[in-house]
């Protein structure tokens, strides 16, 4: 990630099953110490984001280490009815939430006698009617996906709600861990993130930028160097280099492109900079 990392803040009511959310996907987790500049923090989890692209580069170069791009979730505490007003963590609740680049609101959409819903009933509409009504009082416009949190094993509601809903969902079930990778993909899509490649002997890896990004502000995701010293960048696609079987087949082939400080940079590039 960028030393600007961007994350996703997970809210939604108590006992909807936001925390479970938080579980299964930070069991998927990375260590931080591969991402310099991701916090440190039991509210955070560092999720790699599947991509069969890089386990192929990394076979085409025989890579030692194999790194995936990264999303930081964060697990931000139970919204409350009157949270823009103090209720509850009221307060902490929304200076964690102005800090995230984007939100997953938690929305259960099953029913179960065993695990109570705070009021009284499962009414996905109004969950979020609370939720944003919050988010508003507070002054929090930020990009939203709902995450529809249904259960394999208990009733679920009937779906007639969705065509309501203001931002695109996903329907997950945290405790069977069904949806979380096409989750993770979203939240990606969310920040409005590409992914980019570097690949070679020592480690093929997959590196974050935002949508539109200059090839020096894209390097500036490898180091923060990359961007005041950018000279160039050697780039060619992923299928064109998986078509090649190889960098030196690629170069011969002519499909090694030169592209300067202009060059915007594309999901699924793979680049070398030269600095």
């Amino acid at each position: 990630m960028s030393s600007s990392s961007l994350s996703i803040g997970i809210v939604g009511l108590p006992n909807v099953g936001k925390s479970t959310l938080f579980n299964a996907l930070t069991k998927k987790g990375v260590p931080a110490e591969n991402y310099p500049f991701c916090t440190i923090d039991p509210s955070v989890g560092i999720v790699p984001v599947p991509d069969e692209r890089l386990t192929k580069l990394s076979q085409i170069s025989k890579s030692k280490k194999t790194i995936p791009a990264v999303v930081e979730f964060v697990d931000i505490a139970g919204l409350v009815k009157g949270a823009s007003e103090g209720a509850g963590l009221g307060n902490k609740f929304l200076s964690h939430i102005r800090e995230v680049d984007a939100i997953i609101e938690v929305v259960r959409v099953f029913e179960d006698a065993n695990t109570i819903h705070v009021h009284d009933k499962v009414d996905p509409l109004f969950d979020i009617e609370v939720i944003n009504f919050e988010l508003e009082q507070a002054g929090i416009k930020k990009p939203t996906l709902y995450v529809l949190n249904k259960s394999e094993a208990a009733e679920n509601v009937k779906k007639d709600f969705v065509e309501k809903l203001t931002g695109p969902y996903i329907e997950v079930d945290p405790v069977f861990g069904t949806g979380l990778d096409n989750l993770i993909k979203a939240g990606y899509d969310l920040l409005n993130l590409i992914t980019f490649f570097t690949t070679g002997e020592d480690e093929s890896r997959a590196w974050t930028t935002l949508r539109g990004a200059t090839a020096p502000f894209a390097g500036r995701s490898i180091h923060t160097d990359f961007q005041q010293k950018f000279i160039r960048a050697e780039v060619i696609s992923y299928e064109q280099l998986v078509e090649a079987g190889s960098f030196a087949k690629a170069r011969e082939k002519g499909w090694v492109r030169t592209e300067g400080k202009e060059y915007i940079v594309k999901d699924g590039d793979v680049v070398e900079f030269l600095i």
